[in-house]
């Protein structure tokens, strides 16, 4: 009687399922080209209507802007109104305010292109951390940017006003916009400092241990960054911006060990 052999079904060489990409199809070159090119078209003009709409409401971000030296004018019973040299000035700086505020405003879409322009690359797993990688690192620029515009910038302007008292100041709006932007960006990436040392202690670079050894080093680079930072040299400032540094650099020490336990966990599991 005839028999017969079933064979057994193909299988894949990969059998991880998560380590499949979610898109079974290839992209040639020019492919990749005309997607890159759709995904820049659509962030480009995102971000021109964007900055149409923050022009709309110059005037009000401006104020906003404006108002840790304005309230600091007031305080100390001087005026509040800013000066301009040139007639151009106030519409230059209206370009530069709504170019600004449009890409803020429009970021969140811009990174969402850039997230549909790499997906199709990404394996299942690698995708699980896109997105907590992009809401910490622009959550703690934010709140480098507010921490900066609520705390560190008016200190450091009442010093500098208080200080210059038997002078009638006469504050350039080209002047200030470039000081507040400086100070305000630079806290933002500063912020970013758990960001990097997390990435760090991902790639095995750093560890808990040796940031906990190197402590000491790290309150002088903190305190010297916070000097950078901060326009004037008084205490007060300088303590007002440092104390946050030096926590971000704590919580990078526990975000790293959170990381080793997890290394140290899979590699258990694994053996097992």
């Amino acid at each position: 009687m005839p028999t017969t052999i079933q064979r057994p079904p193909p299988t894949s060489p990969n059998t991880d399922p998560e380590g499949e990409l979610e898109n079974g199809k290839a992209m040639s070159f020019l492919e990749h080209l005309e997607e890159l090119r759709k995904r820049l078209l659509h962030s480009v003009v995102s971000i021109l209507v964007a900055t149409g709409i923050c022009f709309y409401f110059r005037n009000q971000i401006y104020a906003y802007l404006a108002r840790p030296l304005t309230e600091t004018l007031s305080a100390l019973h001087l005026p509040q109104k800013l000066v301009y040299t040139n007639p151009v000035d106030p519409f230059n700086l209206y370009i530069k305010l709504a170019l600004l505020g449009g890409v803020f405003l429009a970021s969140p879409f811009v990174l969402w292109q850039l997230w549909l322009f790499v997906s199709p690359g990404l394996y299942r797993h690698e995708k699980r951390y896109i997105w907590p990688f992009i809401l910490l690192t622009s959550g703690l620029f934010i709140a480098g940017g507010v921490f900066a515009y609520k705390l560190a910038l008016p200190k450091a302007l009442y010093f500098l006003v208080d200080f210059g008292s038997q002078f009638q100041p006469m504050v350039t709006i080209n002047e200030y916009w470039g000081l507040a932007i400086r100070v305000i960006l630079a806290v933002g990436l500063v912020f970013e400092l758990p960001v990097v040392i997390l990435l760090l202690s991902i790639f095995g670079i750093v560890s808990p241990k040796f940031l906990l050894k190197n402590v000491r080093w790290a309150i002088l680079l903190t305190a010297v960054l916070a000097a950078a930072i901060v326009p004037s040299n008084d205490l007060a400032s300088l303590f007002v911006v440092w104390i946050p540094l030096f926590g971000l650099y704590v919580l990078s020490i526990g975000l790293c060990w959170m990381v080793q336990l997890r290394r140290n966990w899979k590699q258990k599991h694994e053996a097992s």
